[in-house]
């Protein structure tokens, strides 16, 4: 399967949000290059939101170019094979914690927004932190950080405060 079958079956199979994931199914079926940077219509990327259950806090990143705290992600990769995939290995690479996990249930919700590069149609998961997990800052980030999840709308725009209630009403 590749991953672009991947992705409108992910998205078929996302609760809720019905308005918007049929924004994502109609960008798919009218680009067969949606997923990737290059499809200047915009592209479907994937993120995760880090968080540390047992501490109460989540992991987020200061976008080395958009200079805000965000969740770990970004455009999906030929290689990732899966929504899912791309989302584990963006969130690995920039949080540098080996052993995350997704949570179960697909996606916990989706983002459509601008960027520099184009309109972003973020597949957002939540990924769980193992226990004792070392942070390590990627080049893609200024800075890498926990906060508690109380403090998160103190540092985040409205999409990272929206991402973690669903993420933990998931977890």
């Amino acid at each position: 399967m590749s991953l672009h079958d991947d992705a409108v079956l992910v998205l078929k199979d996302h609760q809720g949000q019905d308005e918007l994931r049929q924004v994502y199914l109609d960008h798919l079926a009218a680009h067969p290059d949606g997923l990737w940077k290059a499809c200047g219509a915009g592209h479907v990327t994937a993120s995760a939101l880090v968080v540390d259950p047992s501490r109460g806090r989540a992991l987020l990143t200061l976008h080395k170019k958009l200079r805000m705290w965000l969740q770990m992600g970004g455009h999906c990769e030929p290689g990732d094979g899966t929504l899912a995939r791309a989302a584990l290995r963006e969130a690995t690479e920039e949080s540098g914690i080996d052993g995350l996990t997704l949570a179960p249930g697909g996606p916990v919700r989706l983002d459509r927004h601008h960027t520099p590069c184009a309109w972003h149609l973020d597949v957002q998961y939540a990924a769980v932190a193992p226990s004792g997990a070392v942070e390590a800052i990627s080049d893609e980030s200024l800075d890498l950080r926990w906060f508690p999840y109380a403090e998160v709308a103190d540092v985040a725009d409205e999409s990272v405060v929206r991402l973690l209630e669903a993420t933990l009403a998931r977890v």
